[in-house]
């Protein structure tokens, strides 16, 4: 059976160079071309099979499972993110900040206590069950900006500022947009400090009637199309991972895919 591969020639002459940039050239070069090695990565993230199933295609799993944490370990997925999503931000006027839950699978249980135990690892318990929540920032449904993970049962307000603080500098930014959830006068003020229209609708429970551009709120729908984007992706849409930041360094590169598409 053939495998069907997505890199094309055009997304590799974007990645290529910045992958160059980035990687470390110590000990003997790989079997596996950078490309191809990247093409076993996204074919694990969309289809969230166990790493010792990985097509033969791909060479010894163990050798492209060992340099996927590799390059996790050195932060290269989520600076190939960074550099992608860099120019795609310099005109963005607005940005589009909410949640998701991913229901996270048996296998990601048991952390090790050395490793800080689940709770470390952004997981825990909510109505939902067994899960990892996604706090993402977005200028439109393919630019991720900010991607912090938290514990499913954590609230949306609590990590606004986690994600605001991971916000890269967008010099025409003006707006930020939220759904009623990150409704409070701490957010709000947060944002009037750095000149940021907050265009937040208020909660019933407000004695007061917050207003707010409902023609600009229309557009959050943007930040609920990059996660739809993103579990396109079984093994996004399901967290199997113990650790944070290996499912992350997935994410990292799913947002980086969904940019350069």
């Amino acid at each position: 059976m053939a495998l069907r591969l997505v890199i094309t020639d055009a997304v590799w002459a974007e990645l290529e160079p910045i992958v160059r940039s980035l990687k470390h050239y110590a000990g003997s070069p790989p079997r596996l071309s950078d490309r191809m090695f990247i093409e076993a990565v996204l074919y694990q993230a969309r289809t969230g099979i166990p790493w010792r199933d990985l097509p033969d295609d791909f060479g010894n799993w163990d050798a492209v499972y060992n340099r996927f944490r590799r390059w996790e370990a050195r932060d290269i997925w989520k600076q190939l993110w960074q550099h992608v999503q860099h120019n795609g931000c310099q005109l963005a006027h607005q940005v589009f900040i909410d949640s998701t839950i991913m229901r996270a699978h048996q296998h990601a249980a048991g952390a090790q206590k050395k490793n800080g135990g689940q709770d470390a690892q952004a997981l825990g318990r909510s109505r939902g069950g067994f899960s990892t929540k996604l706090h993402a920032a977005c200028t439109n449904e393919k630019t991720g900006v900010a991607l912090i993970l938290t514990s499913g049962a954590r609230h949306d307000a609590p990590g606004f500022e986690l994600v605001w603080h991971d916000v890269p500098d967008l010099p025409e930014l003006n707006a930020a947009v939220m759904d009623k959830g990150y409704d409070s006068d701490a957010i709000r003020q947060v944002l009037a400090d750095q000149g940021v229209e907050a265009v937040i609708p208020g909660k019933t429970n407000r004695t007061q009637e917050i207003v707010y551009d409902k023609e600009q709120y229309k557009l959050r729908q943007q930040v609920e199309r990059f996660f739809n984007k993103l579990k396109q992706f079984r093994r996004i849409a399901t967290r199997y991972d113990k650790l944070s930041r290996t499912f992350l360094a997935f994410i990292h590169l799913v947002a980086t895919w969904i940019m350069i598409r």
